[in-house]
């Protein structure tokens, strides 16, 4: 039986923590995870890096979890040992496969076939990549580029050294292909969901998000939320669970937003990695009790939606700009596929489909509203973007400390904290800016208004660096979330999060950052006639409660419009629920 309604939590067993452990240790390490975490599912792994669990050892372990009435799937991880001299001359990072040569292509189908014989489930771990750039992966490419070639051969070995020689030993075998949390470098690495999601049964996402200041791959937090969201449409829906692990997590909060973050895109999984790293680690002992708080409220929820961020397959250009965004409450839902209406956002990754501005004009025709960014601006084809908007970049850059409304008659904010945006200029009353950001006797503007037949073009102007998004006075990225929102509901606060599921309920997360304290937040309601609940998840005796709405009139094209607003004070590291009732 689960231990929660909503996920299953699993753990992964590194092929050399099994090769070390014994029955003894392995119990108690059980005691220790399953009394804080609970386990309801575990990853055994026969290789890793040159290393073969003996299988009849394997049986013991597999014998040990289904007793205690664990599932038991398998794992392994392509890295290898050198297999040669000559192997040593290959720069290839992290041990990864060189699938161009041919004792290594064997290698890695005996590594298939060995896991096939003893799991009806296998798992591969991230590093299914490859980078290699030997003499032989020279020749093998040709006059192919570096990606086309690895595409290619990453489908070959998919298909032919993985999927296929599994499947011959074992039918029942479903292979699951788990992809790392960087999004925008697969295809330079080869890997394809466009092209596996067709070949293996099953994608997995890493969701690892720590020490986001520091990492190489450069991830905000929401990245555990919004690469889910991704994966599930990149692979039409046979998303099976999200991963990460304890490394870099030196606040404890650290490690915990991952799993928060994590379970609020519903996946059907939780994999914690790995094994070893969590017995007797003090970062794991709160995030039961948290998970379980987070299972009672996605029983609450429907299914998780948000605004369309179109990223296709092949795509890089403002990396992960749509998690900064969403770090600052703008409810995104990461996207390879073009939606037909409703909201878009499009960023320079956009671009990377050749097909977008036709792709984007049906969708305005249609009456859509896009949103678009500096980025996208920046490198779209002049002649395909001078058709929607008169908007250009000059190039310069400029400081801004000073704010406008351009439809509010006191829309002005002064003499504040100097943040670097591009300078974009437009056409007077063929586009209009409703945001103003200046320095000195200049400005440019930061929120700038098109319209295409019945549809609506939004160009945000994003700031130099993306993550001082924090740093924009919240009282100018409301111009911004009166329009960028889903379901009419929106929050002023900096870094929080909103979380929108398609019964009308939504949940907020105030992230940890260096400064963290309570805060005020208010939740701002676009309609006159509505009511709010705080759902409880303290437990049996605590009831839902409503929260106190007030009217309250801003100002829209010079006219005075009304919204419902609510105060509420979020705590650093919490996550509240609510939900929405329209009279």
């Amino acid at each position: 039986m689960s231990h929660y309604a909503n996920f299953k939590v699993t753990v992964y067993c590194v092929a050399q923590v099994l090769d070390r452990m014994d029955l003894e240790t392995l119990s108690r390490q059980y005691d220790f995870i399953e009394k804080y975490i609970g386990i309801d599912k575990v990853y055994l792994e026969p290789y890793r890096g040159g290393c073969f669990v003996d299988k009849d050892k394997m049986r013991s372990f597999i014998s040990f979890f289904k007793e205690k009435g664990i599932e038991v799937s398998g794992g392994f991880t392509t890295v290898v040992p050198d297999l040669s001299d000559d192997d040593k001359k290959k720069q290839r990072l992290f041990g990864t496969f060189c699938y161009s040569n041919a004792k290594m292509r064997e290698y890695v189908k005996k590594i298939s076939e060995y896991c096939a014989e003893q799991f009806d489930e296998i798992i591969l771990d991230d590093f299914y990549f490859t980078n290699c750039t030997c003499e032989e992966c020279i020749k093998a490419k040709g006059n192919r580029s570096w990606t086309e070639f690895r595409k290619d051969l990453m489908k070959d070995v998919s298909e032919n050294l993985i999927v296929g020689p599994a499947k011959k030993i074992n039918s029942k075998v479903k292979m699951i292909i788990k992809y790392p949390n960087w999004r925008e470098s697969y295809h330079a690495t080869g890997y394809r969901p466009d092209v596996e999601k067709d070949i293996f049964d099953y994608v997995y996402t890493g969701t690892e998000t720590r020490a986001s200041a520091y990492q190489d791959q450069h991830l905000p937090t929401y990245l555990s939320y919004s690469l889910v969201r991704w994966m599930d449409e990149a692979s039409e829906g046979r998303n099976k669970g999200t991963w990460f692990d304890t490394y870099q997590c030196w606040p404890i909060d650290d490690y915990l937003e991952q799993g928060y973050l994590s379970a609020f895109a519903k996946p059907e999984e939780i994999t914690l990695f790995q094994w070893s790293d969590l017995y007797e680690n003090k970062l794991i002992t709160p995030l039961g009790l948290q998970l379980s708080r987070i299972d009672r409220m996605l029983s609450n929820a429907g299914n998780p939606v948000g605004i369309s961020a179109y990223i296709p397959y092949v795509s890089q250009g403002e990396n992960h700009l749509e998690d900064f965004l969403g770090m600052q409450g703008f409810p995104l839902n990461p996207t390879p596929v073009f939606p037909e209406d409703g909201m878009v956002l499009l960023t320079q990754s956009s671009l990377c489909d050749d097909n977008v501005f036709n792709k984007l004009k049906a969708f305005l025709l249609n009456g859509g509203k896009a949103f678009v960014t500096t980025g996208f601006v920046d490198k779209a084809p002049e002649k395909e973007w001078e058709e929607l908007s008169s908007a250009y970049i000059t190039g310069r850059k400029l400081n801004i400390n000073r704010y406008y409304k351009t439809d509010d008659p006191a829309g002005y904010l002064e003499d504040v904290e100097p943040i670097l945006f591009a300078d974009i200029q437009h056409s007077n009353n063929l586009s209009w800016s409703l945001l103003n950001g200046g320095v000195g006797e200049y400005h440019t503007t930061l929120l700038l208004r098109d319209t295409y037949g019945p549809g609506q073009m939004y160009l945000i102007n994003v700031p130099e660096n993306p993550s001082d998004l924090a740093r924009v006075p919240e009282w100018a990225m409301e111009s911004i979330k009166r329009l960028l929102n889903y379901n009419g509901v929106y929050v002023s606060a900096k870094n929080v999060s909103v979380f929108n599921y398609n019964n009308d309920t939504f949940i907020l997360y105030a992230h940890v950052t260096g400064k963290a304290h309570p805060i005020h937040t208010k939740i701002h309601i676009q309609s006159e006639k509505a009511s709010l609940k705080q759902l409880c998840v303290a437990g049996p005796d605590n009831k839902d409660r409503e929260v106190e709405l007030t009217l309250s009139k801003s100002f829209r094209d010079y006219k005075p419009i009304t919204e419902l607003v609510a105060d509420v004070i979020l705590n650093p590291g919490e996550f509240y629920e609510y939900r929405l009732s329209r009279d």
